[in-house]
């Protein structure tokens, strides 16, 4: 890891504050197989998670390498504002597909605050969403959080997930101060100090630890919540009922962006660059590294993408033993099986 962050340490902050949006038109409304086999591509438009970091990378490969072309589209990619952001721009025809973490999109279905989306594929088959700190702040396990300011954006999953990892953890939720942040300055605001931790997902330490000159603190939410999926790929209820087969087609060519991306960090942090000024190519290919382990599934020899409807049970019914959710929620209710990559 020290070479690692050595390596990233002269271009992190760039990328730490850099949030770049591409820029351009809205969806076509084309008919589910116009383009692939007219000849015409059809216009399609991609959210990132958050912003165009190395971990979001594999849409920008997807796109570069002629995958997306080949499927029978013209991808337009934007940068996401998190799950919540996502959801409600696809939802509302602003954009075709996007990833979100699951466990925030259980927590916005279960608490009325979200609907009308449908999941079609897993990006991450473990959750990477956690607290990070750096030395010298006294933080070392999830106890020692009580009596900490830790700041994020109000509707990020690692916030809105919080209380029921406190629970779980046994820490006292009560004595934990959040503060609202802009995503784009969250590292600095922990590497000026005027924080003790951020919410973060745990592919950002090689960034945390260049711009902070420190070395990270991470508490993995997955350490304690082992059965959480991690970013899910999205679409609208609408596009999944009346373009399946375009949704499949869509699917592949991205997962096949991500699976190329895991095998060529290197030259998938180039990519990144080449589309997107602000990006450290060196940064992006760090965070694909450490993504890696979180994307396949383990031992199981499963394929990308693939998800498993006993584990999102799980997922739900911890969420409910928490009283995370007001209302209850069934793996169908938001996952189309038909549509999801085949183990």
């Amino acid at each position: 890891m020290r070479r690692l962050t050595r390596t990233v340490a002269t271009a992190a902050l760039a990328t730490a504050l850099a949030l770049v949006s591409a820029c351009g038109s809205g969806s076509d409304s084309a008919d589910d197989t116009k383009g692939v086999d007219s000849g015409a591509l059809q216009k399609i438009t991609y959210l990132t998670s958050f912003g165009n970091f190395g971990r979001d990378s594999y849409a920008w490969v997807a796109k570069d390498k002629g995958f997306f072309k080949e499927a029978g589209f013209d991808v337009e990619i934007k940068a996401g504002q998190g799950t919540g952001g996502v959801i409600q721009t696809v939802v509302g025809g602003q954009a075709d597909f996007g990833p979100i973490d699951l466990t925030g999109g259980l927590l916005q279905v279960g608490n009325g605050q979200a609907k009308d989306f449908t999941v079609v594929a897993a990006i991450q088959q473990r959750t990477m969403a956690g607290i990070a700190s750096v030395e010298g702040k006294n933080i070392a396990t999830p106890k020692d959080l009580e009596g900490k300011k830790l700041a994020d954006t109000p509707g990020s999953v690692v916030r809105n997930l919080f209380p029921t990892y406190a629970r779980l953890a046994g820490v006292d939720a009560s004595r934990v101060t959040w503060v609202n942040g802009e995503a784009q300055a969250l590292i600095g605001t922990l590497a000026s100090g005027a924080v003790d931790g951020i919410g973060q997902f745990v592919v950002g330490q090689p960034t945390i630890e260049a711009v902070a000159k420190k070395k990270a603190v991470m508490l993995p939410y997955s350490n304690v919540m082992p059965d959480l999926y991690g970013n899910v790929l999205i679409t609208s209820a609408k596009i999944a009922k009346e373009k399946p087969e375009m949704v499949k087609k869509f699917t592949a060519a991205l997962l096949k962006g991500l699976e190329y991306s895991l095998a060529n960090a290197t030259e998938a942090g180039e990519i990144l660059k080449k589309n997107v000024d602000a990006a450290n190519p060196v940064a992006a290919a760090a965070e694909l590294e450490l993504m890696a382990a979180y994307v396949r599934s383990g031992n199981t020899g499963a394929a990308i993408g693939t998800v498993d409807s006993g584990r999102v049970a799980t997922s739900i019914a911890l969420l409910q033993g928490a009283g995370a959710l007001k209302q209850s929620v069934t793996p169908e209710q938001i996952i189309d099986f038909s549509l999801v990559p085949k183990a």
